[in-house]
């Protein structure tokens, strides 16, 4: 047998076991009854252990060795030769036994944290971050090459050749930039009316609006499904079961409504990837700054323009007509725009939501440098808050408690929702230049613009890094110059313009 083909056994062994792990983590934060998280973390640990034996089995290394750098692969295939390397890699820097504890961990630790987060005190959750942040930075520690900073090791892991080098600046740019345009809109956009989007509307009817959503944009139900969690979020098994979450807040009927737009985004990534590349180690997205370039550009580029809402609000107010039945499209759009300093990242305008992402990547680099005890996080988190944003946090809840990510162990994950912003900016402007976006829109033709990127950007899967696909579809580099001008050309035009 062909080396190629002993090699795509083996990963298909591999695959049926992530897949497992994917669908219990995906049953533990919908709809597992509370008691059974202690009992099926341990079956979560053992398959892990399981996939790790499997990945660093000599056979497994053996027909690496033999296929790296072999001129007669393809592209894709030598994509998921190089993909599957750098997971063995990192799974061979974590003995056994450690690892098996960590997945446990992993999986319980979520829970731990809902219940911390419902009872907003930190204190519950703070002894479990305490371990997950040492056994991360243990690994890390371990999987760094010489005079490699271990947070950037974790920084590759979401997002390939963003170090601290380069996101430094990065961040430096959108602080300087997001905070002057803020103080710029603010006396204008105080005058602005978003009571509404705060009024009663019964939980059934959102959810009802949500499938609306997720069918007008495409979303396959014959290859998807939806649910709710605390957390909402966007797994796959493969690319025909692609599976999100929402959640739904009584008083806040936006929040279900833009988290739909911004959950289908991703869904819509997973369901475009070539058949011949799911259930292969190239399977998923890009990156997970490119995966939320797609669920921000659906969310805020597409769907808080006026355009977007032209075939859809007439539908919106006859199924909400507690929330929006008075209130005009104009009104909505303002009111879903506004920006102001807020205490919830997800609930966050656009303006300022980078800002989040930028007290969240200081704190990581404090906690990773020795500066910063989990102990203290809560009143770092806060002053944080009111440095950059001028608010400050009355409980955990709204402050550090606020985000699962910490509690999933994915420490270096959050600079990549600030890129796919900024992803997300430099691809609308080159589409901009291919397709009439807001004629589309206003037409009701989304699938247009899906089919667009489905051919640029989803099909493709994890062939590419973020810097080499943004090239190919570009023709540019990276250049977050874009994100700074797309965002002064949006709200200046939304606010200053009408004054």
């Amino acid at each position: 047998m062909k080396t190629w083909e002993q090699w795509m056994q083996n990963q298909e062994r591999q695959m049926a076991l992530q897949t497992a792990l994917t669908l219990l983590e995906y049953d533990m934060e919908t709809q597992a009854p509370e008691e059974a998280r202690k009992y099926t973390a341990r079956v979560i640990g053992i398959l892990n252990s399981m996939l790790q034996e499997e990945t660093l089995s000599e056979e497994n290394q053996r027909l690496l060795e033999k296929l790296a750098g072999k001129k007669s692969l393809t592209v894709e295939q030598a994509a998921m030769v190089r993909r599957a390397e750098k997971e063995r890699q990192r799974l061979a820097a974590i003995p056994a036994d450690e690892y098996r504890e960590y997945s446990e961990l992993a999986a319980s630790s979520t829970g731990i944290w809902a219940r911390a987060r419902r009872e907003g005190d930190f204190s519950l959750f703070a002894p479990t971050l305490e371990k997950m942040l040492e056994m991360t930075k243990r690994f890390a520690v371990r999987r760094a090459k010489k005079g490699q900073d271990p947070y950037d090791v974790l920084l590759d892991e979401y997002e390939e050749t963003f170090t601290r080098e380069a996101l430094d600046p990065f961040f430096s740019l959108l602080k300087s930039e997001l905070t002057s345009l803020l103080r710029e809109l603010t006396p204008v956009v105080q005058r602005v009316d978003d009571s509404f989007l705060h009024r009663h509307c019964s939980a059934e009817r959102q959810r009802q609006f949500a499938g609306r959503l997720a069918d007008y944009m495409g979303f396959d139900r014959k290859r998807g499904t939806t649910a709710e969690s605390e957390h909402p979020f966007t797994t796959n098994l493969h690319n025909h079961d692609v599976r999100f979450t929402n959640h739904f807040y009584e008083d806040q009927p936006a929040s279900a409504i833009f988290t739909a737009i911004h959950e289908g985004g991703h869904a819509l990534y997973e369901q475009g990837i070539r058949d011949d590349l799911t259930q292969t180690p190239v399977g998923g997205g890009t990156s997970c700054g490119m995966h939320e370039s797609q669920s921000r550009f659906y969310e805020n580029v597409l769907g808080r323009d006026e355009n977007f809402w032209k075939p859809l609000y007439g539908d919106l107010q006859d199924m909400l007509p507690e929330a929006f039945g008075d209130v005009s499209l104009h009104e909505f759009i303002l009111a879903v725009n506004k920006p102001q300093p807020s205490l919830i990242r997800t609930e966050a305008d656009e303006l300022t939501y980078s800002l989040h992402i930028l007290i969240r990547y200081e704190l990581e680099k404090q906690l990773f440098d020795g500066d910063l005890e989990v102990r203290d996080l809560p009143e770092a988190w806060n002053a944080k808050m009111e440095e950059v944003l001028g608010i400050r946090p009355e409980n955990d809840r709204e402050g550090v408690l606020q985000d699962i990510h910490w509690a999933q162990g994915s420490f270096g994950y959050f600079p990549s929702y600030a890129l796919g912003n900024a992803f997300a900016a430099q691809l609308y402007h080159q589409m901009r230049k291919a397709l009439p976006v807001e004629e589309l829109l206003a037409q009701g033709k989304l699938s247009v613009i899906t089919a667009y990127l489905r051919e640029h950007i989803h099909q493709y899967g994890g062939t590419r890094n973020s810097r080499q696909l943004l090239c190919e579809v570009t023709g540019e580099e990276f250049n977050p110059r874009y994100y700074v001008e797309y965002l002064r050309e949006k709200f200046t035009g939304l606010y200053l313009s009408r004054e």
